[in-house]
């Protein structure tokens, strides 16, 4: 099941399965989409949810909730602009169903289509089922200031540091970051001493720093694949 909703501040959307929430997905409208009248905008987020959660959603039967009725008909109504039409050749690849849900019943997507602080105080206090489901995710929520924001990945200063005393006991990363000085080598480069290729850490070949970067990547809280599982010889 698919919960969507839509404001003038941005799109949102909730995917379920079997009474547990699966994701979240939200994101500001985009310049031209602030034109759109209230079907086209509603649609627009149900569309936003089938390409973001393509490879949960396709060939499976879906039901997709959104507060806005008229959705019910897209599939028999008569005139189409060409926007809905191309919308709806989408829609057609997908096994579903479009149901109406009253807006206040609908507090989960609402929540994540509004704007970010007032958001999350909604979530707060209105929604203590969605914060359980957050915390068994392990997602976390930061409010730094008067802005907000999901956590992050991020390499620790400390990897970064021990990172760079390694490359300087590996002969081959030695040898790489010396022609890099003599500009004699191109995508390599040298950035607070450090050997990265276009911008990404050269790790030497060591096998516990990488074993805990596969950690710090695969299984931390905020990481895109928790409990996976790498090949340190990949």
């Amino acid at each position: 099941m698919v919960y969507s909703d839509a404001l003038r501040q941005g799109l949102g959307c909730v995917l379920i399965q079997n009474g547990k929430v699966v994701a979240y997905a939200s994101r500001q409208l985009k310049p031209h989409e602030l034109n759109y009248p209230t079907h086209d905008l509603k649609l627009a987020t149900v569309i936003f949810a089938l390409k973001i959660w393509r490879h949960y959603l396709y060939e499976a039967r879906c039901e997709i909730y959104t507060d806005h009725k008229s959705l019910k008909y897209i599939f028999t109504q008569k005139e189409l602009n060409m926007r809905q039409r191309r919308w709806l050749e989408l829609l057609k690849n997908y096994t579903l169903d479009i149901k109406y849900q009253a807006r206040k019943a609908n507090v989960v997507a609402d929540t994540l289509s509004r704007k970010p602080r007032g958001a999350l105080e909604f979530l707060a206090a209105l929604s203590p089922h969605l914060l359980n489901e957050m915390e068994k995710l392990q997602i976390e929520v930061i409010l730094p200031g008067d802005s907000s924001s999901l956590a992050t990945l991020q390499i620790t200063l400390s990897i970064v540091n021990r990172i760079k005393e390694g490359q300087q006991e590996d002969p081959k990363l030695l040898r790489l970051s010396k022609k890099v000085e003599e500009g004699s080598i191109q995508d390599f480069t040298l950035k607070e001493g450090v050997l990265r290729f276009k911008d990404r850490l050269c790790v030497p070949k060591n096998a516990e720093w990488r074993k805990e970067l596969l950690k710090e990547s695969h299984g931390s809280t905020p990481s895109n694949h928790p409990g996976s599982t790498s090949d340190l010889n990949s």
